[in-house]
This record gives C-alpha cells, structure tokens and sequence, in this order.
C-alpha cells in the first residue's frame, strides 16, 4: 500500500462532512444531464479514468525575471518534491504521475524509482534543460545549445538530453520533451536558416537514441528568454520539427506559449489531422507565456482545446494518444493548492467536453446554423459538472474538497517545521 502524507482518517472525515450535500447535488445533476440522454455514471467514469502529470518543478515556488520570494516549506530536493506531489495525487487521483527535470531532479535512478513506488507513483515524460547553465558544465548555453555555433556546445546538449533518456529509461518514463531558449535579442545576431539547420542535426541525433517505444515532443515559443526570434517559435516550425525527424518525433503544446487571441484549439485540430500531436503542457495566459493557473484565465479556451481531444476520440482517430501535463509557475499561492486546482480545473474542461451532443452539433455545422452551433458548445461548457469531478475523486479514495482537506491537514506548516527556510530571492523561474 501506498504510504499517504495525509491521513485517510482526515480525509474520510472531510467527505463525511460533505457527503450529504455531495450526493444530493450528484443526483440533481444526473437528472439534468438525463433529460439531455446523457449517463452521469459513464462521464464519470471516463473523468476518473483521464488522468495529468504533475511537474517535480510545480511544488516549488515560482518567479519572474526580476525577482522571486521564496515561500514556506519548498522542496529540498527531487525526494522532498515527489513527497508533495505525492499529496497532489492523494487529494485529487488525477495525478498519478510525476514529470522530471534534468539536471534539478538528478538522482540515483534506483532511489528514485524506489521512492515514487513507496508514494505510488510513476514517472512521466523527462524534460531536459539546456536553457541554463548547470554547476561545472564545460560549454555555456548563453548563446544557445542544440542551435549553437558551436560544435563541441550543441554535442554537449546532445549528450545532456541522451542522459535524460538513459535516466528515464531506468524509472520508467517512456517520452522525452526538449524545449530550448535558443533564439536572438538583435536583428542580424543569427542567421535564422543555418541556426535552424543546427538545431535539425543535434535534435537528429538526439532521436537515434530514443528506445523503440519511446515519443520525442519538441515544444514551441514564442518569445522568452530571446525576445526577437526564438529557433522554435510557434506550430507550424514544431510541425516541420516533428516531420523531419520521424515517426517517434510529435509536437508539444503548451498553452500558455502562443500570442495573445490565438486560436490554440485550432492548433490542436490540425496537429491531430495530421496525426503530430504529442501532448500538451496546461496553463493558462493574459499576454503570453504567463504559466498561470489551468483554467485561472480564460477555462473557455481550456474546455475548447478539449472539445478538440473529445471530437477526435469521437470520430476513431487511431493511434491518439497524447500525453497531459502540467507546466505552471506558482509565485504568489501555495503550489501544492495551485497543483491541485489546475488538476480539477482540466479534468473540469474535459468533463464539460463530453456533454457536448455531437451529433446535434455536427447537424448545425451541415446546416451552417452558426448560433446553434455555439449555443450548444456554450450549453455543455455552462453545466456545473462540479458534482462530478468530486464522485470521481470519492469513487478513487481522493477527497471531496480536495483543497479544504489540505488546509485542515497542516501539511504545509509540518513541512515548513522539517524543511529550513529558503533565503534565496534570486530573479528566474525555479
């Protein structure tokens, strides 16, 4: 049995003490989506069955590039951070699985995996970081890494992300992600074709070295930390990424790495058309690349980039089957709390995405009948299906209130007690 940092006596407590009203308002919902022809029972099976990878970096505190204040409590280290998200997934069993962060979650593969078993979890996609410098490392990436004019530097980033991979193969994790800062900050500093030409033979070689069942997401920015080009900068070159290198190479979409009023659903549609969509990385934005809380800005959008997955699983797309994680910085709120909003905001979306009548809808579109066609978008996107994100975490032994349960259990002050206090405030995202 998994161990739990939370006690179960806590959380059987807290559900007692809701239970009530809980089950009247699963019943009154059922009824609802009754009359539309709708099982209560089967979308929350299917909600209890879709699950969302924490990242190891999520439970710590966030920043910005000015500043960052440190918060109670934070992480020691990867064993301190798979504990926290290890109360993630008790309160909410939707994450079950963790992303890591090489080289800051660099640990004896056996300890790793031992710990994460302990806690019951399993491992995700690995993400490597050629974004910065790690201590002792021969060649700076100041300039770049897999795009780098220099030979020996883009063979150390190729060396970096098969590391990653010979780590993850020892824990379990079956996907690699790279996303790299490279770009420019002044007109003329690269040249963007060779700079990209660059890129394509480090990522070429990084692919030879993938085991048969594994996936590669090359993932794609828009600006940050270059703020005139970026080598990777928005789908369409993600998608020629994913072209070149082959059948295990799929593009990454992260929500909050596009511009201001553009329509990532659409981008999700065509990457699944073309059977190139890898998996996402869920946030949420106000002006671009702000790694808010999933679903804190704009839960339109989020529920409409699920309509996406739902239609095309509606449809039979074979062989879709992309990866879900969680890509956030959390500077001014508990991170755990935050982790576990997020995880409930998408399973939310997802929920709400299969209310949507796809055969109603379908019919409206043949008829060009635009007002119906939204309205029946906004009809399911309006259902309250609160009642059945919390059957699904009860059914799976989560909580009802996952974040009250949290707050009741004190968790945040026993750590704060056991971890010294952080003193760095240095500007960047940890």
């Amino acid at each position: 049995m998994a161990e739990q940092k939370i006690s179960n006596d806590l959380i059987a407590s807290e559900n007692d003490r809701l239970l009530a009203a809980h089950e009247s308002d699963y019943e009154a919902l059922g009824a609802h989506v009754a009359r539309r022809s709708i099982d209560i029972g089967a979308v929350t099976k299917e909600v209890a069955r879709f699950f969302v990878a924490v990242p190891s970096w999520g439970v710590g505190t966030g920043g910005t590039r000015f500043a960052r204040f440190p918060g109670n409590g934070e992480p020691r280290g990867i064993f301190d951070k798979l504990d926290d998200c290890a109360v993630v997934q008790q309160l909410t069993r939707a994450t079950p699985t963790v992303s890591l962060h090489i080289p800051w979650d660099k640990a004896d593969p056996a300890e790793l995996k031992a710990h994460a078993d302990a806690l019951g979890l399993g491992f995700d996609a690995m993400n490597s970081n050629t974004f910065s410098d790690a201590p002792g490392q021969t060649n700076s990436y100041k300039y770049g890494s897999l795009s780098h004019v220099d030979a020996a530097t883009r063979a150390q980033a190729v060396e970096h992300n098969i590391e990653c991979i010979e780590i993850g193969k020892a824990i379990g994790s079956k996907a690699l992600t790279v996303w790299i800062g490279d770009g420019s900050n002044f007109p003329g500093q690269t040249n963007f074709a060779q700079s990209f030409e660059r890129y394509l033979a480090a990522m070429q070689d990084v692919y030879k070295a993938l085991p048969d069942d594994w996936r590669i997401f090359s993932e794609h920015k828009m600006y940050e930390p270059a703020f005139y080009s970026t080598v990777v900068q928005d789908w369409g070159t993600n998608y020629l990424i994913a072209q070149t290198l082959g059948p295990k190479a799929f593009c990454l979409v992260d929500l909050g790495h596009h511009a201001p009023n553009t329509n990532i659903e659409m981008i999700v549609s065509r990457l699944i058309q073309f059977k190139k969509l890898g998996g996402f990385h869920f946030n949420d934005s106000k002006y671009g690349d702000d790694d808010l809380d999933a679903g804190s800005i704009d839960p339109y959008r989020l529920f409409l980039v699920f309509n996406e997955l739902v239609d095309a699983d509606h449809r039979g797309v074979t062989d879709f089957h992309p990866a879900h994680m969680i890509d956030q910085s959390h500077n001014v709120t508990d991170p755990i709390e935050s982790l576990i909003s997020s995880a409930n905001e998408i399973r939310r979306a997802y929920a709400q995405a299969l209310l949507v009548d796809r055969e109603a809808l379908a019919g409206y579109q043949d008829d060009n009948d635009a007002l119906m066609a939204s309205d029946t978008l906004k009809r399911a996107y309006r259902t309250d299906v609160e009642p059945i994100l919390a059957e699904a975490r009860l059914l799976a032994g989560g909580a009802i209130d996952p974040i009250a349960a949290y707050r009741h259990s004190g968790y945040r002050q026993f750590v704060s007690d056991k971890r010294p206090a952080s003193t760095a405030g240095s500007g960047g995202i940890v």
